[in-house]
């Protein structure tokens, strides 16, 4: 049964100070995520997408670390979106196009990276913990792009990964909640390669 993605409230206040200070249980708490993160090499399952405009898709995703990621949209969303460690591309299977970003330009790269201590390597800006979540918002602030940020939430029971929003520049959520995971299988590095040759990148 695919999980019903929480929707972040879009008024949540977030403390923009770089200064953020935090406690020791929220410290633990970003110690605890960090430890389990840089522990998964790879991760497979189902999730269920709702983007700013509320609409839900589904589909499987595929990580393999670092850097690697391949996201399937179901039909008849057209979309895979796909990581090969340096770039990530979204692709359009019906118009045969694909959009190329340097990886290094979103924030998922940090789900997708080798090791990863969160309150050193990344600017944390919130951690919260209740009888269901951890929370962790990370804000990051790219001269050309604008501010984007990147909210994980863990089960507090489990402490597996649950769900995932990343706010765009513009301020739009779109969440990612991830079920049905499995850290065991054996993935075909063909998954993560990106077609340059046969998708064409339109001018622009």
């Amino acid at each position: 049964m695919p999980p019903n993605p929480i929707i972040p409230d879009p008024r949540r206040n977030v403390p923009a100070s770089i200064f953020t200070s935090f406690d020791a249980n929220q410290k633990a708490q970003a110690a605890k995520v960090s430890a389990y993160l840089s522990s998964l090499q790879t991760l497979v399952g189902n999730f269920v997408q709702v983007g700013p405009d509320g609409s839900k898709t589904k589909g499987d995703f595929y990580i393999q670390k670092p850097g690697k990621v391949r996201f399937e949209y179901e039909p008849p969303t057209p979309i895979d979106i796909i990581a090969d460690g340096s770039s990530l591309v979204v692709r359009d299977r019906k118009l045969a196009t694909q959009d190329v970003y340097p990886l290094s330009q979103t924030p998922l790269r940090y789900l997708l990276s080798d090791r990863i201590d969160l309150l050193k390597d990344t600017n944390v800006i919130a951690v919260a913990a209740d009888d269901l979540y951890v929370t962790i918002t990370i804000e990051e602030k790219q001269a050309l792009i604008g501010t984007s940020r990147l909210m994980l939430m863990l089960g507090a029971k489990d402490g597996q990964l649950k769900q995932w929003t990343v706010t765009d520049p513009q301020g739009y959520d779109t969440t990612i909640a991830v079920y049905n995971l499995d850290t065991t299988k054996k993935l075909d590095p063909a998954m993560f390669k990106i077609d340059f040759t046969n998708y064409g990148t339109p001018p622009g």
